[in-house]
Order: structure tokens, then sequence, then C-alpha cells
């Protein structure tokens, strides 16, 4: 729970920069060379290059702070899996933008903003935190040599012992498995 609770705070501290970088690259575009007045679908392409850069300091945040602890892919695939999650969010954000916009009519720079830089942010938020934890970058085991395995034998819960696999080098995951004692697993745990 404490990792999960570390990770929510520093996902957020990194989407808050990203977010800045965002909404100010979004607002100087959407008033300029990509105002509705200059061009029709200025303010989607204002959003998608606004997004765009956002999702790359995002990426570096995340990569390298937020889930430093997670054993890092190779770049490229790490990146691509972190281009699609960010894709999922920017569609989600880009949606309520144009829904805002284009179908219900309020096209008024403050109506841009809160579509897309609270509505669409929040509904995104969620989704990316989730892909990126779940997909991007997976939470791998601390320690290699031991690893879950099936729940507790009704005879060992019964006695106050719970199963633990032990892999030793070479052996799969299932290979062995080991009766422990709550007392030794605390112990071992400790060491």
């Amino acid at each position: 729970m404490r990792l999960l609770i570390t990770q929510l705070s520093r996902f957020g501290l990194v989407g808050s920069v990203g977010l800045v970088i965002d909404v100010v690259i979004f607002n100087i575009l959407r008033t300029t060379i990509l105002a509705p007045e200059v061009l029709h679908e200025g303010p989607v392409l204002a959003k998608v290059a606004s997004t765009a850069v956002a999702i790359v300091a995002n990426w570096l945040g995340n990569r390298y702070w937020t889930f430093r602890r997670t054993k890092l892919q190779h770049p490229v695939r790490e990146g691509l899996k972190f281009g699609l999650v960010s894709l999922g969010g920017i569609l989600i954000g880009l949606s309520c933008l144009v829904v805002s916009h284009y179908v219900l009519g309020f096209t008024s720079l403050l109506a841009d903003n809160i579509s897309s830089n609270v509505i669409g942010l929040v509904l995104g938020t969620v989704f990316r935190f989730w892909g990126y934890r779940t997909w991007v970058f997976v939470q791998e085991p601390l320690n290699d040599e031991l690893s879950t395995a099936a729940p507790a034998a009704t005879t060992g819960a019964a006695l106050g012992t719970t199963e633990r696999a032990i892999r030793p080098a070479g052996l799969s995951p299932l290979h062995r498995v080991q009766a422990v004692s709550p007392v030794e697993d605390r112990a071992h745990r400790n060491d």
C-alpha cells in the first residue's frame, strides 16, 4: 500500500509539471497561430501539439522517478507502450474537447480549457495511471529467489503455516514448495 501511495504522489507531481506544460502550450497556440479564427481545427491541433510535448516530459519523469523501482525495459519498447497508453489519454481529452467545442457549441477559450484541461485531464489521468502501472512500468518481485505459490494448503493453513515457493537457480517458480511457519516467514523477510 505504501508503494502505491508513493507512486500516486509522484505520478501527481510529474503530472502537474506535464499539466503546466500542456496548458501553457495549448493556450499560446490556441490564441495565436491555431486560433479557431485562423484555422477551423485549430483548438484540436493545439491540444494535440501541447499534449505531445507534455507526454515526453511525463515519460521521462515517470520512467526515472515515479516508477524507478520497477524493472526498466528496453527504452524503445517501453516508449512505445507509454506512447500507446498516452495516446489513449489524448483521445479521452480530445473527445471531451470535440464534444464541447463542435457538438455542444461551447467555443470560448474558457470552455475549451474546461473541457480539455479539466474534464478530459481527470478522465485521461485515471486511464494513464492504470495503464502505466499495469502495462508500461510493470512491478517486478523484490527478491528473485522468492515467488508466491498457490494459496496456503488447507492443512498448512490449519496448522498456522503458509506455502512459499523457493526457486533455486535454474528451476521453475513452482518446482519446489516448502511449508513455512509465520515466525520463519517473518524472520526470512527481515534478512
